[in-house]
This record gives structure tokens, sequence and C-alpha cells, in this order.
């Protein structure tokens, strides 16, 4: 591997049609999603091709993209400097993924502590929900006709019936444990990286990915158990929707998180990262924990409390 510290100037990359790409990409996906959750008419079947469509653009230009930002650093070309803000650059993503999150944690605590005791007649806007909603009953979950038996209480809104096993009863407590235990297993493969054993590498990254997978498959289970079993969908109120727009998100990060560290791994059995030039991984792992606490988050803010 050649030394990137040879090249004392800074590099700036030739034009690329990427970014452009990327934008085309977005576009697609926004607004065939935007069709698709809001179910328009005259979008039809289309626009769940035009969201696929638009997320399989975006991996292809990510794959192009991130392809030659690889080669370039294999090659040497990529120095200190340049280094410094691919640092500042995943700071400020991982920022703006923290307003993001915050944006809905904020719309859930809006929701359930200032709307629904103002909708119960509660402060000086409590007249207001006397004529909106007069049989309102200020407590939460707010639903579309829940059912008292399968939501009777929020520290119990996505438990199994009685019948079902601890497994299946305790699905959020699993994940927890395993996105906690994920945590550990990237950092024990970071420490590899950095004492230059590539065997432990390749151990615990792909334990990690592993990790990921049975997250999903889980979370998976549990979306199909409230739609069949609870009757929990986007469509029963403020509380399905943030239930799923938090966890979905979620969800789809992890989802993102996993494929980046599978590719990590690929890299690695290719012969890439040593303990002086690892900041791909780093930065895989930086983004790997900030999922893992969002979902500690959601764990105490949307399960238990």
């Amino acid at each position: 591997m050649a030394n990137s510290q040879e090249n004392p100037n800074y590099y700036v990359p030739e034009s690329s049609w990427y970014p452009v790409g990327i934008a085309a990409a977005v576009f697609c996906l926004i607004l065939g999603l935007g069709n698709f959750l809001n179910d328009i008419k005259s979008g039809g079947d289309g626009s769940l091709f035009m969201s696929l469509l638009g997320l399989a653009l975006i991996f292809t230009v990510l794959y192009f993209w991130y392809g030659t930002v690889i080669r370039e650093n294999e090659s040497g070309i990529v120095n200190t400097q340049l280094k410094k803000s691919y640092v500042w650059g995943m700071g400020w993503f991982i920022f703006s993924e923290v307003m993001f999150f915050a944006a809905f944690f904020g719309a859930l605590f809006y929701a359930r502590v200032l709307a629904v005791s103002w909708l119960g007649g509660e402060g000086g806007k409590g007249i207001t929900g006397e004529y909106l909603w007069p049989e309102f009953k200020p407590e939460w979950p707010v639903m579309t006709n829940p059912n008292p038996e399968l939501f009777p209480g929020p520290a119990e809104n996505m438990q199994a019936p009685s019948t079902a096993s601890a497994w299946a009863k305790y699905l959020p407590l699993w994940n927890t444990v395993i996105l906690l235990s994920s945590s550990w297993t990237v950092h024990m493969a970071h420490s590899a990286i950095k004492n230059s054993k590539r065997g432990a590498i390749k151990f615990w990254l792909g334990l990690t990915v592993l990790l990921g997978c049975i997250f999903l498959v889980l979370q998976a289970e549990e979306y199909i158990h409230a739609y069949q079993e609870l009757g929990l969908t986007l469509e029963t109120g403020i509380y399905g929707s943030t239930f799923f727009i938090l966890t979905g998100f979620h969800g789809f990060h992890v989802t993102l998180g996993t494929l980046i560290l599978a590719v990590s791994l690929y890299r690695v059995f290719r012969g890439h990262f040593n303990h002086e030039d690892c900041f791909g991984f780093e930065a895989a792992s930086w983004y790997w924990h900030f999922v893992d606490v969002v979902w500690v988050c959601l764990f105490f803010f949307v399960y238990i409390f």
C-alpha cells in the first residue's frame, strides 16, 4: 500500500456525475415514497416502483462513488489533510442524523405530553379539545378504535398475548441486547485492526454483521405481530404513526449500517485497513454506535415509558 503521507498536496478530485446521480435518485425515492404513503391514486402502482427505482439508483451511485474513493486511498493520493476533511464530513453527517431523529422524538413528546393533555381539557388550550373531540380521553396510546385487551397500557403496548413464549413477548428487549452486543463486537474489531490481528478482525466484524441481520429479522417479526395480532398499523392514529416512523427509520438505518459493515468486512478480506489507515472502518463503527444509541432511546421512550 502506498504511503499517503508522501503526497504533500491537497488532492482535489475531478468533476464527477456522482452528486447529480445521487440527487436524481433521492428525488425519485422521496417522490415515490411520498405518493405511496399518502395513497395518491393518480400515482397508481408506479409510486412503489419509483421508490424502489430511486433506492436502487442510490445504491448504484454509491457503489461507484465509494469504489472511486477506495481506489484513491489505496493508490496513496489521499494525504492527512484530506483525511481530516473525511473526519469532519462524517462528524457533520452524524450530527445531521441526530437532528433527524430529534425531530421525530420531539413529535412523540409533543403528541404524548402536550397535545394529549390539551385535548383532555388541561391548560388554556383545553377548551379547543371540547369542540374538536368532546369524547376524547387523555390516555396514551391514542389510537383509532383501540382494543383495550390488546393495549392495556403504555407499558404493555407491544407485548404478545399471554399464551406466547417469552421470546415473542420481549422482542424489543432481545433486540436491545443484540444491538448493545453488536456495539461491543464492532469495538473488538476496531481493537483487532489497531493490533494488526487479521483473523480477529474478520471474526468480530463478521459477528457484528450477523447480529445486525438478526436484529432486522426480529424487527420484521415484530411488525408482522403488530399488524396481524395487535391491529397496530400506520393508520391507527398518532400512536401508530409515531411508532412506525421512529422504529421504521431506525430499522432503515440499521439496514444501511449492516451493509456498510458488510462492505468493510469484504474489504478486510481484500487486505484493506491497517492500524494507521482504517478510517473507512472507523466511520462505519461511528455510525453503528450512533444507531445503537438511537435504539436505546427508542427502547425507553417508545416501549417502556
